[in-house]
């Protein structure tokens, strides 16, 4: 295992409609707690990793309830700051048969989105971290996030601390304000050891189509980032091929620059809550990459905690290295 690893992004409330129902359909809702650098955090903290979250919450009791909820799962958050501001939400209402799910953001003028960049002492926050994991949402958030985003990468950078990306591009989030994406995802991007990613990712930052299909697609995309971004030691990404809400196709791959692997595809069923599970195959992946297991089993680890993710409610994964061999050996009746 590597040293204790840093994850710096915002943690939300999720509402959620029970049932599969629509927003307000019945006069409850809910709750979880997550975000995706967090959700990272709690998958790793679950395979045995020492995780920190850096953050911002406020300074109240449902600020001090998410923390909670975060510590419980054995993450440090002695890193999370309170601050002015209020408590990011957002809604989901989950889809069903050919109806899609559907994501609303609250999170505007949250006390991490309104955080100065000079909050954060990024020295003291990094203090003992071998690793620091970032997100395409956090820059998203304003001038302010995207600043103190680049400036984590620029200091972990400088330091010796490895840096992995999750490009996440949320556009609604980037919309909302006078922002660049393409220009502040590239600087961070050329930071980063680890990319969490495809083809489509790599349209935005290059302005370029790509050309194929399938692996030949995806081999292309990771060899144009390697060219563009020297510090990219690995490029990992999923594919997806959605049937309806309930069944979906999932295969993964992990790229070096001169080597890749790609798992077979397999077929999700009956899934129970589809958000998080990119999430999940970045920890399988990551998992991989700090235990030095190979390129198929870093593949196949990432692919298993997206499966697996697909069967619990919830933003975050939470299953064990335990699970991870259940789901390779293919047991699906009651383990006792």
């Amino acid at each position: 295992m590597a040293g204790r690893i840093a994850f710096f992004g915002e943690l939300l409330m999720r509402l959620s409609t029970p049932g599969r129902q629509l927003l307000l359909q019945s006069p409850s809702l809910d709750a979880f707690v997550g975000g995706a650098e967090a959700n990272v955090a709690i998958g790793l903290a679950h395979l045995g990793h020492k995780t920190r979250m850096i953050s911002a919450v406020p300074a109240s009791s449902l600020g001090r309830a998410v923390v909670g909820e975060i510590q419980k799962h054995g993450t440090d958050c002695s890193t999370v700051l309170s601050l002015p501001g209020r408590m990011g939400l957002y809604f989901l209402t989950p889809g069903a048969g050919l109806r899609a799910s559907e994501v609303i953001y609250d999170r505007a003028g949250s006390s991490f989105a309104d955080a100065a960049p000079e909050s954060w002492d990024w020295p003291t926050l990094l203090e003992g971290c071998s690793h620091l994991h970032l997100s395409g949402i956090t820059p998203a958030l304003g001038p302010g996030a995207a600043k103190a985003a680049i400036a984590a990468a620029e200091y972990a950078r400088a330091n010796g601390i490895k840096i992995s990306f999750d490009g996440n591009y949320r556009a609604r989030l980037w919309e909302a304000w006078d922002s660049n994406p393409r220009e502040v995802l590239n600087v961070l991007v050329g930071l980063s050891d680890i990319l969490i990613g495809n083809h489509r990712d790599m349209s935005l930052l290059l302005d370029r189509e790509f050309s194929g299909e399938g692996p030949a697609l995806r081999r292309a995309a990771a060899e144009a980032a390697f060219d563009a971004f020297p510090n990219l030691s690995l490029m990992a990404s999923t594919a997806r091929h959605i049937d309806d809400a309930d069944r979906h196709r999932i295969a993964a791959r992990v790229d070096l620059p001169g080597h890749f692997a790609q798992t077979d595809e397999v077929v999700v069923s009956g899934i129970v809550d589809r958000i998080g599970t990119g999430d999940a195959f970045a920890a399988g992946v990551l998992h991989g990459v700090l235990t030095g297991s190979s390129l198929e089993e870093t593949a196949e680890m990432g692919l298993a905690l997206a499966c697996l993710k697909h069967s619990l409610p919830g933003d975050a994964g939470m299953f064990t290295t335990d699970d991870i061999e259940a789901f390779k050996e293919g047991i699906s009746d009651v383990r006792r």
